[in-house]
């Protein structure tokens, strides 16, 4: 009698792993733990270099170096900048540092400058910094001029002026300055420190007093 051979079982297919067991694996693994470990770490320096950001852009951290303290701050005290009927304040980064991430990086940058003049004591005296104020003036002035004012304009605004509610002079240069072109600091330089002593620019031009002559005088008309 022939023996039967019985029948050969196939293999069993191995198993797909689930997706839990897939991302355990993948959570074991060196890789995974360099890349969390950098992304953790991304997080961390980005949230502290923005903290460093914004506590820099701070009145009193910019009023904790004596030049600024003694010079420019105390100008900016008497301005309406400083203290005004509403209680709404301009401080110093709201004029001199730009609330967008990029040109708030690129100022930061440029103030760099400012730390190594610092460092070597450039205006560290009052003396000093009259010397220097119409170069540091007309620097910041261009600055603005190339922004068209864009720090300034985070309050004011041409197309949201109700010029009927100014002044008749105010209302006046206003509308001049909105159909020529013009931006806010081509007539407000003086609005928070003291003007240094040169041409502002500002107003009519101003003639040569060599090119005017002698003045006309006036005969009296005689009597008959």
């Amino acid at each position: 009698m022939t023996e039967r051979t019985p029948p050969v079982t196939p293999p069993e297919a191995p198993q797909r792993p689930s997706l839990l067991q897939r991302l355990l694996a993948m959570v074991r693994t060196r890789r995974f733990a360099i890349l969390s470990s950098a992304f953790v770490a991304g997080i961390l320096f980005w949230g502290a270099f923005n903290t460093a950001m914004e506590w820099t852009n701070r009145e009193e951290f910019c009023i904790t170096c004596h030049e600024m303290y003694d010079n420019v701050y105390v100008e900016y005290r008497n301005t309406v900048h400083y203290q005004n009927r509403t209680g709404v304040r301009a401080t110093c980064p709201d004029c001199h540092v730009p609330k967008e991430w990029t040109h708030k990086m690129i100022r930061k940058v440029q103030a760099s400058k400012e730390l190594w003049h610092k460092m070597l004591g450039s205006i560290d005296t009052p003396e000093k910094y009259n010397a220097k104020r119409a170069e540091l003036a007309s620097r910041e002035w261009a600055r603005m001029k190339r922004t068209d004012s864009r720090e300034c304009r985070n309050c004011h605004n041409f197309e949201f002026m109700d010029f009927a509610e100014q002044n008749s002079r105010s209302g006046n240069h206003h509308q001049v300055g909105l159909s020529a072109g013009m931006t806010c600091i081509d007539c407000h330089k003086g609005v928070a420190h003291t003007l240094p002593p040169i041409e502002q620019h500002i107003g009519a031009p101003k003639a040569n007093p060599a090119d005017l002559g002698k003045p006309e005088i006036m005969e009296p008309i005689p009597a008959y």
